[in-house]
């Protein structure tokens, strides 16, 4: 059922063509949301906001089109987007990709990285400024249980070595869920909010698309025990809506209650490392 509570708050998705990034789209769009859909495709994202516009009955959803993997995509998004509208709400950083075989962006970077970590943080630092103008402001960042089993690989953050598609999947996540606790402290009384959370074995594109056959027949045949997107989408919303949590932040959240994360995810040394060696990785100088 439709409601108004959110209605002139402006809320963007990335990765919001499909599975959890749809249904959050779509939840939001049901609250009375702008929700802005940020896309790669634009045909698939046309298709899922007519889909969202039919079922919701809102006349507020918007597509975008960015690639996550580009950077040079990302800023010229955020440039756009800014054009176009003056507050942010909240940033939902939900896209996400898992690749079997090494491959690299269109950046040159490895493109789990890009996907899954480099993006949301470039992207996050592009609209930073205009989330502090429209504060009290969130950032939710979507990652995965697996950045538990994950780790930092400093002598190869671009897996020119070795490459695991897992590994680096759960290595993507874990410095995601850094930056989330780092990026936290920088934005201590700034009024901008930001969390990350673990939505579960979600039944997504994401096997599907890893390049893996073998992998893509697993996630089919796993099906039974995995959760909707629409379930995998609750925590998601909860985040980028509830009161309760409008001024809770560097925290991780799982099934719509904080959850602990890995004991090195939570080490302040690593952190400001991997901060440090991300800035120089997207040429960056300092925070917004």
């Amino acid at each position: 059922m439709k409601t108004d509570k959110m209605r002139g708050k402006i809320r963007i998705v990335t990765g919001s063509n499909s599975g959890i990034g749809k249904e959050t789209a779509l939840a939001l769009a049901n609250m009375g949301a702008t929700v802005v859909m940020v896309v790669r495709n634009r045909e698939r994202g046309e298709e899922a906001r007519a889909e969202i516009v039919k079922e919701t009955g809102s006349d507020a959803v918007r597509m975008m089109i960015c690639d996550v993997s580009s950077m040079d995509s990302i800023r010229q998004f955020a440039k756009e987007f800014q054009s176009a509208y003056h507050t942010l709400d909240v940033l939902i950083n939900n896209a996400g990709a898992f690749f079997s075989k090494r491959q690299t962006a269109v950046d040159g970077f490895e493109r789990t990285l890009a996907v899954n970590y480099l993006g949301p943080f470039l992207l996050t630092h592009e609209l930073l400024p205009l989330l502090k103008s429209s504060a009290p402001s969130r950032i939710i960042n979507v990652g995965s249980g697996l950045a538990n089993s994950g780790k930092v690989p400093f002598d190869d953050l671009q897996y020119q070595k070795k490459y695991n598609g897992m590994k680096a999947y759960a290595n993507s996540k874990l410095m995601l869920t850094m930056y989330t606790y780092e990026l936290a402290r920088h934005l201590e009384e700034s009024g901008v909010t930001v969390n990350v959370l673990e939505p579960g074995f979600v039944a997504t594109n994401l096997g599907r698309n890893s390049g893996s056959l073998l992998l893509s027949l697993g996630y089919r045949m796993m099906r039974p025990i995995q959760i909707s997107a629409k379930k995998g989408a609750e925590t998601s919303v909860y985040l980028a809506s509830a009161p309760e949590v409008e001024s809770v932040t560097g925290k991780c959240f799982s099934k719509l209650r904080e959850t602990e994360t890995s004991p090195v995810s939570h080490d302040q040394q690593v952190q400001r490392r991997l901060w440090g060696a991300t800035m120089e990785l997207l040429g960056l100088n300092s925070i917004h």
